[in-house]
């Protein structure tokens, strides 16, 4: 339910562009398409769009009490991940499994190439950490917590603010992941992503690229939320001076759900907009009477296939841009635009 005489947005940041549809108090609708990076006109495509359509002047406050809400599906975490432009991060794991995903599970989904081409990692820097937790509990090696606090302090010194902590059977007996997350934010790092809470289930390669992802992409997604919610008058941050209550800002997940904008995730990012674009198939499409339909959602960054049969489709563990991860995702199949320009019929 709306609240009377409150606008809503709805709003999709694409790598190229963004798109903004809002409703306005009585109830009609109004649309706005710009670049999603302009600098020279705006900082943020969103802020800007919501400007646009309220009729304020560029870098002119947001009259937040007129606003109800305010829903985005973005591809900043995803286009990071493409282009490998997250932050740099350090990944802690048990002594003797420094290689361990990179080793993976040796896949070969073209079985006949001579040459295998594996993805760039996205951590930076490995150290191994000595300590042992047994698959029973038992602690086969204890933590040495003087050597942990110098890796900290020296990766600290390398200039990484970013860390993943995954550690032997961690998912089941997280202490000691536990305590050098502990170390690690007392050490000053900004990010801290550890295994037993981002990916608490077991298989080290699956859970701890699930946990690098996380740390590589929530710094760089937290600045955006940050940003847009300043603007919003969100008083939990800085750059807001308004004493009026703010908006509600929501993101859509992966998974197709929407959450508040402090609880969303690196994990819960990489196909935010695609998945919002696929909800937003499936309503105008029973709309009119179709229960199957493919989705061909061509952007000017990426392109997203998928298709509806009578119901939404979610897989739990999936691989994009040669990353793997273990969260709730909407079944979608992403490729670099360019490519779906020269091999797709529908493109040409």
């Amino acid at each position: 339910m709306s609240s009377p005489g409150a606008w809503q947005f709805w709003i999709d940041r694409g790598g190229t562009f963004t798109d903004v549809v809002a409703r306005k108090p009585d109830g009609s609708l109004a649309t706005h398409k710009l670049l999603s990076e302009n600098p020279e006109r705006y900082r943020d495509a969103a802020i800007a769009g919501i400007r646009h359509l309220l009729g304020i002047e560029a870098g002119g406050a947001i009259p937040v009490e007129r606003i109800e809400a305010v829903k985005m599906g973005t591809t900043v975490a995803t286009n990071a991940l493409l282009e490998r432009k997250g932050e740099p991060t350090v990944l802690f794991t048990t002594r003797g499994f420094r290689d361990q995903l990179r080793i993976a599970y040796q896949n070969r989904p073209r079985i006949f190439d001579r040459h295998i081409k594996l993805p760039e990692l996205l951590y930076r820097k490995v150290v191994e950490v000595d300590e042992r937790m047994g698959a029973y509990g038992q602690v086969v090696e204890p933590l040495d917590e003087a050597k942990v606090r110098a890796s900290l302090d020296a990766a600290r010194a390398e200039g990484f603010r970013s860390i993943a902590v995954v550690f032997m059977h961690g998912y089941r007996f997280p202490d000691h992941e536990r305590r050098v997350a502990a170390l690690a934010r007392a050490a000053g790092f900004e990010q801290v992503s550890v295994s037993h809470v981002v990916s608490p289930l077991m298989k080290i390669v699956s859970r701890g690229d699930t946990t690098v992802v996380d740390a590589y992409l929530s710094p760089i997604l937290r600045r955006y939320v940050d940003q847009v919610s300043g603007e919003l008058g969100d008083r939990a941050h800085p750059a807001s001076s308004s004493d009026l209550s703010p908006p509600r800002l929501l993101f859509m997940q992966s998974n197709g759900g929407l959450t508040d904008a402090h609880r969303f995730q690196g994990k819960d990012s990489i196909l935010s907009g695609p998945a919002g674009g696929i909800i937003g198939m499936v309503r105008t499409s029973e709309a009119a009477g179709f229960r199957k339909v493919i989705g061909f959602d061509m952007g000017g960054t990426s392109t997203d296939v998928s298709h509806y049969a009578g119901e939404l489709e979610r897989e739990f563990e999936t691989l994009v841009a040669g990353v793997r991860m273990r969260a709730p995702m909407m079944s979608i199949h992403t490729i670099a635009a360019a490519a779906a320009r020269s091999r797709s019929p529908i493109a040409t």
